[in-house]
């Protein structure tokens, strides 16, 4: 959620059956090593080239789909901007730089000599998360000409972006981003029956920081809701700057109006907590608090979102982080109606 630090899923081709069937147990281990290596190498291969070295290994022939694989599934569309998930390690790298020039280039982000050097904001947690792209396929290209950059005809250009990170594979590589700032195992232990979904990194280019970027992001998030059966999304929120007592107004008007009932509490880890109480509810101006507050915030708490007990200070960053905590069954239901129970409304 927001510019916080938040098992890509990739297009498949199929072998011709044949003499496939009688190796499927082999394959399939061989399928499930090789995956492993790549993704112990950093990010996972796509899955077709996966199959296609596969086939090599075994003396077959890849059938005619494999040498070229159906495009990545869109999960929405705005005139020339498309909602989907990232379809291959170039595109991951491709978000990554998008991050690097948001929250390190345009906001207070302190990055790293690799990250100088690459250009890119990378961690850990990129290579077992899906990444939600919003892409623009009118967006004008620059093409190397004589000593200028010179516009060549539109093309696609990733503009927007979310890292998305399911319980399943949260659990199978160490747990969630989130856990480095809150204590959300209670939370998660007390609703075993729920399946969670962590947000986080979202950013977006700022020429496209309007409505229509905005929805198109949330109706990709509700369609992989609806897609993984998701019960439940959290992640942290950011407020730019480091010092809490220069955002008391928002932080205590998060506390007031946005603190959850006893079963969705979140606290956040005693040695990075810091109170968001800081003013008395008299002194609170809500309509200067509402103002002071980023716009992703807003729009979880116009969804339904709770905020956790305690702030944190994320000096890297340059942010002070809340974490919100939005249980699908608590979305408002007008927002729902809008962009369709079954996220219809921009499928394409």
């Amino acid at each position: 959620m927001s510019n916080q630090r938040f098992f890509p899923r990739f297009p498949g081709g199929r072998f011709p059956t044949g003499n496939l069937a009688g190796f499927q147990a082999s394959i399939t281990a061989s399928l499930s090593a090789s995956l492993q290596a790549s993704l112990s190498a950093g990010l996972a291969m796509p899955l077709y080239l996966a199959r296609t070295r596969l086939a090599r290994s075994l003396h077959l022939r890849p059938g005619p789909e494999s040498k070229r694989p159906a495009g990545p599934a869109t999960l929405g569309r705005i005139g020339n901007l498309e909602v989907r998930l990232a379809a291959s390690p170039a595109e991951i790298r491709k978000a990554q730089k998008l991050r690097y020039r948001v929250f390190f280039e345009e906001m207070s982000a302190v990055a790293s000599a690799a990250a100088r050097r690459a250009r890119r904001d990378a961690d850990a947690f990129d290579a077992i998360c899906d990444h939600l792209l919003v892409i623009d396929h009118g967006a004008p290209r620059k093409t190397a000409g004589s000593k200028l950059l010179k516009f060549s005809k539109p093309g696609p250009a990733i503009v927007g972006t979310y890292r998305l990170l399911r319980q399943a594979v949260a659990d199978a590589h160490g747990g969630f981003y989130t856990q480095g700032e809150y204590d959300i195992a209670p939370l998660i232990t007390a609703h075993p029956q729920l399946n969670f979904l962590e947000l986080g990194r979202s950013c977006v280019l700022e020429p496209y920081r309007d409505k229509r970027t905005v929805e198109l992001l949330w109706h990709g998030i509700w369609a992989y809701v609806l897609q993984h059966g998701i019960d439940v999304m959290l992640g942290c929120a950011s407020l730019a700057g480091t010092d809490p007592d220069r955002l008391a107004m928002p932080l205590s008007f998060l506390h007031q109006v946005a603190s959850p009932p006893a079963e969705w509490q979140v606290r956040a880890l005693e040695a990075r907590r810091e109170p968001m109480d800081r003013l008395p509810p008299e002194a609170i101006d809500h309509r200067a608090a509402l103002k002071a507050l980023p716009p992703l915030i807003k729009g979880y708490l116009r969804l339904g979102g709770f905020v956790g007990d305690g702030a944190v200070v994320d000096h890297d960053f340059g942010t002070t982080d809340v974490l919100i905590v939005l249980p699908v069954a608590n979305i408002n239901p007008r927002y729902i109606a809008h962009y369709g129970a079954d996220a219809g409304r921009y499928a394409s």
